[in-house]
């Protein structure tokens, strides 16, 4: 007789199944981010979820949890109350994005590759600016340029620095753009900025900024972006590597 081969078989191309509530949780993700469900949405009680799913009211109660601590749900209490698509607040995102960006900078992600994304957000986002400033940015970059120039203290010229630049992405008139870049400030000013420069060295920067503030009042929109292209490459000198 002969004997069957018994050696092990090899592995097959599956995904482990996981847990009911995440296969929950992960469908009524897609569900948000694909517009099935709009901010302020509320969602069929714990009850209806469970025989939509055809699992027990605890995993879908588990589910609800995950996707709150994930801040794409909320839970209001009161017999008005149930459980709703969160309503995303900008501030919310960027404090995320500072969190992350900070740790993945202690963790591999060098200062160089944060000044590079930020040159490629804020130079065509200046160019922006140009063809798209009212006067009141007109005078907001005026007001930040005065307070830099006469700031004499690191922190407070960073500050007045930073003021500028979130004018400039103000006149963008890209509110995205404002959340992405703003946490890229934070974590530069918070772990790399350097506290050995000169007075020369900062008012060469006023200088730039007077030169971009000028093409953008003129509506110099290619003019802007070389400007700030080659101010952004200065202030590489302003962190530590």
């Amino acid at each position: 007789m002969t004997t069957p081969d018994v050696s092990p078989s090899p592995a097959l191309p599956v995904q482990k199944v996981r847990p009911a509530y995440q296969q929950v949780a992960d469908q009524l993700r897609e569900l948000v981010m694909r517009g099935k469900l709009a901010p302020g949405d509320r969602l069929p009680a714990e009850s209806e979820l469970a025989s939509i799913f055809g699992v027990s009211r605890s995993t879908v109660r588990e589910a609800l949890r995950a996707l709150t601590s994930r801040d794409l749900l909320v839970t209001v209490r009161g017999t008005t109350g149930g459980t709703f698509v969160a309503r995303v607040q900008p501030h919310q995102v960027s404090d995320y994005l500072e969190a992350s960006i900070g740790l993945m900078s202690g963790d591999g992600m060098s200062v160089g590759e944060i000044l590079e994304a930020r040159e490629l957000l804020e130079v065509p986002a200046a160019g922006l600016a140009a063809e798209r400033r009212t006067a009141d940015h007109l005078r907001l970059m005026e007001e930040a340029l005065e307070h830099e120039e006469r700031s004499r203290t690191r922190g407070l010229k960073f500050r007045e620095h930073r003021q500028f630049h979130g004018v400039v992405i103000a006149a963008a008139h890209n509110s995205l753009l404002d959340v992405m870049t703003e946490p890229m400030f934070r974590v530069l000013q918070g772990r790399f900025l350097r506290d050995d420069l000169t007075e020369d060295y900062w008012r060469a920067i006023d200088n730039d900024h007077r030169d971009i503030a000028a093409l953008i009042a003129a509506g110099d929109g290619p003019g802007t972006e070389t400007a700030m292209r080659e101010h952004l490459r200065r202030l590489r000198g302003v962190y530590q590597s």
